[in-house]
């Protein structure tokens, strides 16, 4: 099978697994909203600033180092699982012991026992992270999604079914545990590659030279993604906090549904293509207006509709959210058109200019926050936006570096998507002018709404671009080969 045709495959399958795990979580996520106390999130939330900071020393970059080299030994494997099982068992036993500093650092005794719980989540990590990185390099992304979907189910029915019975914060704790155990599980049974002792200092120090600037980046991301928890949880307390991660946890679920589908996909293909600029190039072009195509709607609509997306999934409770929410639906569209920017630098092998990049976006973030919290949760959320606007052009100054694109040919195609949603809003909102005095069912509401925008996209869409829709009716032909056998010329 050549390559165009499995990374095809490998994305019907980043698909299956993205959103089918991400449409449980969020289902999960939903039941858990309307049984919960904000402080409950807000708590969890605040340990995740420490588990997630401390996870990257776990994996230490080899993950993306296994996939992107050319020629991979069974050294180069062995020798990143059992470093990343030592790890693990470092970090867990520090985060135990270093549980109750950080609780009265926050002057907030809960946290400690929380902390305590997600310290066991590192172990379970380590014994995935050089499987996935060996799937991912083959595009095994079957495997992947199989293991994905069983891991979340298992988290989703042991959170909800400990909330329903009272626990609490804890039932958001148990969701992480069972979700790691049972990715193990499945990961194992569904990989043949078992580890051996042929550890070696020469392979590490090889793996190392790549995934060190791996690290630091990943450091850099933490510091952008959690420096505003961190800082509203220690000014502003759990409960604010809480409202907050629920606005950002809808911009993430749909990161991770629209970019992070192409991305799983992208960078392994990337990295096949490291040597021939013109085709990473083109591929480069394709995958960015194709997620620019979902993307910039969704987006866009969620921040039209948040009025009534909020309070319809999750109760009237979380209307602090919604302002959250339209706020960080701006830097939602921007993050999908440069997402694949990064993915460019890891496969061309400068993963150095990715940690410049975001050494300045960590930076001017954390200032930002800094001087935005003191005006409360939406201010804080309205500075992320403003700095990832005002840095956007460096990234694409470094991609444009390395394979060469033209910014006229890079802008154009962003034109219609953004056409199109804009006909969308005009939908949305002049059905809503419409229905919204009729006293309608929320639900139906807010169906109405989707089914009028999504109707208005798809039709400009196909009107506007018809070379784009044949282009996709092609990407779809070499996924379903069977449904449709026949290529589009």
């Amino acid at each position: 099978m050549n390559l165009r045709k499995k990374a095809a495959r490998g994305l019907v399958w980043s698909i299956i697994q993205k959103w089918g795990r991400e449409g449980i979580s969020f289902l999960t996520f939903t039941v858990l909203a309307r049984l919960l106390v904000p402080e409950a999130f807000g708590l969890v939330a605040l340990a995740s600033v420490f588990t997630a900071f401390i996870e990257i020393f776990l994996d230490q970059g080899f993950t993306a180092a296994i996939v992107q080299r050319v020629e991979l030994e069974k050294e180069h494997l062995d020798t990143a699982f059992w470093i990343t099982i030592l790890t693990g068992l470092a970090l867990t036993a520090g985060s135990i012991l270093a549980s109750g500093s950080i609780a009265l650092a926050f002057r907030e005794p809960r946290l400690a026992p929380v902390l305590i719980g997600l310290a066991f989540t590192f172990l379970l990590s380590a014994l995935s992270s050089t499987q996935i990185a060996i799937l991912q390099r083959d595009l095994a992304f079957k495997s992947l999604a199989a293991r994905s979907l069983a891991a979340t189910f298992a988290g989703g029915v042991v959170g909800i079914g400990m909330a329903f019975a009272g626990y609490g914060v804890w039932s958001l704790v148990g969701q992480n545990i069972a979700n790691g155990l049972a990715g193990v599980l499945v990961l194992w049974r569904s990989s043949d590659w078992r580890p051996g002792f042929n550890i070696s200092v020469k392979h590490y120090k090889e793996l190392l030279s790549f995934s060190i600037s791996i690290v630091g980046n990943n450091i850099l991301k933490v510091v952008v993604r959690r420096a505003d928890d961190f800082l509203i949880g220690y000014f502003l307390g759990s409960t604010l906090l809480g409202y907050y991660n629920i606005g950002y946890r809808l911009l993430l679920v749909i990161i991770r549904l629209v970019t992070g589908i192409m991305n799983a996909v992208a960078f392994p293909t990337f990295a096949r293509l490291q040597d021939k600029p013109k085709r990473m190039r083109s591929a480069f072009y394709k995958v960015t207006e194709y997620t620019s195509l979902l993307a910039f709607p969704v987006f866009i609509g969620m921040a039209t509709l948040a009025n009534e997306l909020v309070p319809a999934l999750f109760g009237d409770q979380w209307t602090p959210s919604i302002p959250v929410m339209q706020v960080l639906a701006l830097i939602g569209i921007l993050q999908s058109v440069l997402y694949f920017n990064n993915s460019v630098m890891r496969a061309t092998g400068k993963p150095g200019w990715e940690f410049s990049i975001m050494l300045l976006n960590a930076t001017f973030s954390v200032i930002g926050f800094m001087i935005a919290v003191r005006w409360g949760i939406v201010a804080v959320a309205a500075s992320f936006v403003i700095t990832g606007y005002v840095l956007a052009p460096l990234s694409y100054t470094a991609v444009r570096k390395l394979i060469q694109i033209n910014i006229k040919t890079y802008l154009a195609q962003f034109l219609t998507p953004l056409f199109a949603s804009s006909i969308m809003v005009a939908a949305i909102l002049g059905l809503r002018f419409i229905i919204s005095p009729l006293n309608f069912n929320p639900y139906l509401e807010l169906t109405l709404y989707t089914g009028a925008g999504g109707l208005a996209y798809v039709t400009i869409i196909m009107l506007a671009d018809r070379t784009l829709s044949h282009q996709l009716l092609e990407l779809v032909s070499l996924v379903l080969p069977k449904l449709l056998p026949k290529k589009i010329t």
